[in-house]
């Protein structure tokens, strides 16, 4: 038996932040020790919220919860309601959350959990990377104890919050470029990517057929995201970002990668977020991350399923 991989989730639920939540939790290749929250989707306030209520209909009860940082590093939060919704997770009729708040700040959930000695630590960011900005500012020495960091962020090509930026990165630019630059191995699980995780018609079927708890809750906030995402973008189905990058930590074979330098654009008020992917090593500057070129969809699907069957069963 393989060991399972020690991972913490930050995140900002968030309708595929929920889905990632779920697929995180039930792997049995990933042992789950944190989930933090950071101000993105939605209000700290209320992407935190929306986790508890994910982990309460889930029964994950035994994983703490932890409200991070609430707005970027150096700007104003603008969070995505166009997408999202209100509340940040709309689609569902939300009971009262049963699973209670961690009183530890995020950020110092993320240093004890990686300088624990419980083994090595992989990072799964989902949200703007405030929360990992940091606590790497806060602690540098925890560099050296992560594992992996695991983005689902930016784009390699055109960005789907500006014509060159993806919002996570969008929504705190400078926080972005810190964690790049702090030496950390980095996997970048980018829009081309993710917009290949669709949760079409036959998706939703499977899932639909599980007839559980979690399962009505999954079907239900991605027909409000396709919704959002027929709207605004012109999807047929809506695209499921934040799993593909727990599942290219469950099996890095699921999101081929390439290696190349990616540096965060601060400054242009054209480009401000880009993520500039050196595809083909123009710039000389030394790879930085692994940045993900495809994903095997049918793999992807298969984990999740496998996942959100095992909620059925507790």
């Amino acid at each position: 038996m393989t060991a399972r991989r020690r991972v913490l989730l930050d995140c900002d639920p968030g309708h595929d932040d929920a889905i990632a939540i779920l697929l995180a939790a039930a792997s049995p290749a990933l042992e789950l020790v944190g989930i933090t929250t950071v101000a993105g989707n939605q209000t700290l306030e209320k992407t935190t919220l929306n986790a508890r209520r994910v982990c309460s209909v889930a029964g994950i009860v035994d994983v703490p919860i932890a409200a991070g940082c609430d707005r970027p590093l150096a700007r104003e939060p603008v969070v995505a309601a166009d997408i999202h919704g209100a509340s940040g997770l709309d689609g569902v009729d939300w009971p009262e959350p049963t699973v209670s708040l961690d009183p530890r700040h995020g950020v110092d959930l993320i240093v004890e959990a990686a300088r624990s000695g419980d083994g090595p630590l992989t990072l799964i960011a989902v949200g703007p990377l405030t929360n990992v900005a940091t606590a790497l500012r806060r602690s540098p020495e925890i560099a050296g104890r992560i594992e992996r960091l695991s983005i689902m962020g930016g784009a390699i090509g055109l960005g789907n919050t500006t014509p060159s930026a993806e919002f996570n990165i969008h929504f705190d630019p400078e926080a972005a470029e810190e964690v790049f630059r702090a030496g950390i191995p980095i996997t970048l699980v980018p829009l081309e990517v993710t917009h290949l995780a669709l949760a079409t018609e036959s998706v939703l079927a499977r899932i639909a057929a599980l007839d559980t708890p979690v399962a009505r809750m999954s079907v239900a906030l991605m027909r409000f995201f396709a919704q959002t995402y027929l709207r605004v973008f012109g999807f047929e189905a809506p695209a499921v970002h934040d799993p593909c990058a727990v599942a290219a930590v469950i099996d890095p074979a699921i999101v081929p990668a390439r290696r190349m330098n990616v540096a965060i654009d601060t400054e242009s008020s054209l480009s401000l977020g880009r993520t500039v992917c050196d595809v083909h090593a123009k710039t000389g500057r030394k790879p930085n991350a692994d940045v993900g070129v495809d994903l095997d969809v049918d793999r992807l699907w298969d984990e999740m399923i496998v996942a959100l069957e095992t909620y059925g069963r507790s």
